[in-house]
């Protein structure tokens, strides 16, 4: 049994930056620099080329996370790298109609459509749209919302006759066809629905929003292999995207809905961490999960907070802490690198290449117990790294007359400071605007023991949140939290895997003998 050493990071910008270093490394230099989608890493290395997903698919999730990232870290991503997944991203577009193609072999034409990928081509319209203000991206995305709306309607589905007969397109549809298909696809048409105020973008979430409701999310939330499919992580993408629409409208009743999916529908395909099971079907493996489904979980979580939910924002917490970063590569010791006589650009430094990739890891290691290999697919990484953007948000938002503490995160920006890491179970936070200042209180911290260092009276509490005077925050405000630790049992199909907890941390987990683990066995 090898347990990785400790350079996990607790530090979601770090996370972020060591992420979009990955995406910049993944180009195949034999394929005119097109993105790799395929990954493996143990007990064979490779990178190699995808005949649905390549070009289709890895730009739009890792444009969307590389410009996210830049805006909000402020940090530089260097324009080669987005210059090269812009060009697959529109060349994925070239074909007859505006819908993201892939090719069927590295040297052939781009005729392969899976509805799968619109969602991912729309990340990256929507990216470049937003963050480059690209006005081919723009009127290619309104190109495409007309080519579905004539395409693809919710009583027929998609018009493959068409696509075929007159445009000599492959058209793929497998699982579950919409909600692993279009409906995958509201969450980014949202999102550019938001920097361009698109008319048609909004008509369009909101018709596909009504036949995934008609066909997928139930009132009561249940989870239904048959109804949902078995591709987790679109049924937990289509979930985000609900609530991402549902935030935009301001829509308290399609929220409910994501709700009753999150607190129900979700516990048959994930656990209290955060991790997510990567196959819906009863045979899968119990223990390999996906980043991607991780994040959207996460992103969900995110935005349940923000309406009031104060237990959502430590379930996110949870997730981070106890999952998501901890699965982040960081040591690559155990990846050996493969002969390269010819000079394969996918054999090539491949254990550099992938440092801070995320992927299909179990709740203790990137080895799942009876899997074969040890994998990162690319996408994933695009995935989770946009999702870790979203946590740095929502670490702490202002609001009007105040600041809100989400996340006890270390943190910077021009209104706060948060000094959260240094393990001594103190809080620091100073606040550099007017205004009161909130901090969300986990619940095992006991509320009858709370006190602020240095101030005088009973701690005031409200919905979860401790409430700072404008003047103490200002000044600087210490909380003491020292963290409880906790035995807990996370339920998986086959088997129940204990963890110990020290606050929202892992301290050790069982891990059934598996190599390349996280933490301390236990």
């Amino acid at each position: 049994m090898a347990k990785l050493p400790d350079v996990n990071p607790t530090d979601i910008a770090g996370a972020i930056r060591l992420g979009c270093q990955t995406m910049g490394n993944v180009f195949n230099a034999d394929d005119h620099d097109v993105p790799f989608f395929r990954s493996t890493v143990w007990p064979e290395a490779r990178l190699s080329f995808s005949d649905k997903f390549s070009e289709a698919h890895v730009p739009g999730r890792h444009l969307n996370a590389l410009l996210t990232a830049e805006a909000v870290l402020g940090m530089t991503i260097p324009e080669e790298v987005i210059d090269k997944h812009s060009r697959a991203a529109f060349a994925s577009y070239s074909g007859p109609v505006a819908l993201p193609l892939n090719r069927t072999a590295e040297d052939g034409p781009r005729i392969r459509f899976l509805p799968h990928n619109v969602r991912e081509g729309f990340h990256a319209l929507y990216a470049l749209t937003r963050y480059r203000q690209s006005e081919q991206a723009l009127e290619l995305a309104e190109r495409s919302i007309a080519d579905i709306n004539t395409f693809w309607d919710a009583e027929r589905g998609w018009n493959s006759e068409a696509l075929e007969g007159k445009y000599g397109l492959i058209v793929v549809e497998w699982d579950s066809p919409f909600v692993s298909g279009l409906a995958r696809a509201i969450g980014p048409i949202v999102k550019y629905h938001r920097a361009t105020g698109s008319p048609a973008a909004l008509d369009l979430a909101i018709r596909l929003k009504d036949a995934l409701l008609a066909q997928g999310f139930t009132e009561d939330g249940t989870y239904d292999l048959e109804r949902l499919g078995h591709h987790t992580h679109s049924i937990t993408c289509a979930m985000s995207s609900l609530a991402q629409l549902a935030d935009l409208t301001g829509d308290a009743g399609l929220m409910d809905r994501v709700r009753a999916f999150y607190e129900r529908g979700l516990r048959d395909i994930s656990d209290d961490m955060g991790w997510s099971i990567e196959n819906g079907v009863p045979e899968a493996n119990p223990d390999r999960g996906e980043a991607n489904n991780t994040g959207d979980i996460l992103e969900t979580a995110l935005i349940l907070g923000k309406w009031g939910d104060a237990g959502a924002y430590h379930r996110a917490e949870r997730i981070l802490r106890g999952h998501l970063l901890p699965s982040q590569l960081r040591d690559v010791s155990f990846i050996d690198q493969p002969p390269n006589p010819d000079g394969i650009d996918g054999l090539h430094d491949l254990a550099r290449r992938h440092v801070g990739a995320f992927g299909f890891p179990a709740p203790y290691g990137h080895h799942p117990v009876g899997y074969k290999d040890v994998s990162f697919n690319m996408d994933i990484v695009g995935g989770a790294t946009a999702s870790l953007c979203e946590a740095f948000l929502e670490v702490a938002r202002g609001e009007e007359n105040q600041l809100r503490v989400n996340l006890l995160f270390d943190h910077e920006t021009d209104a706060i400071h948060i000094e959260a890491g240094d393990g001594d179970g103190r809080l620091r936070v100073q606040t550099k605007r007017p205004g009161r200042l909130l901090v969300r209180i986990p619940p095992w911290v006991d509320s009858s023991d709370l006190a602020i260092d240095g101030a005088s009276g009973p701690p005031r509490l409200e919905d979860g949140y401790l409430v700072v005077d404008e003047a103490v925050a200002r000044a600087g405000v210490t909380v003491p939290m020292p963290p409880r630790d906790e035995d807990i049992a996370l339920a998986h199909r086959t088997r129940t895997i204990r963890a110990r907890l020290r606050g929202d941390g892992v301290l050790a987990m069982e891990n059934f003998g598996a190599d390349f683990t996280f933490f301390d066995p236990l």
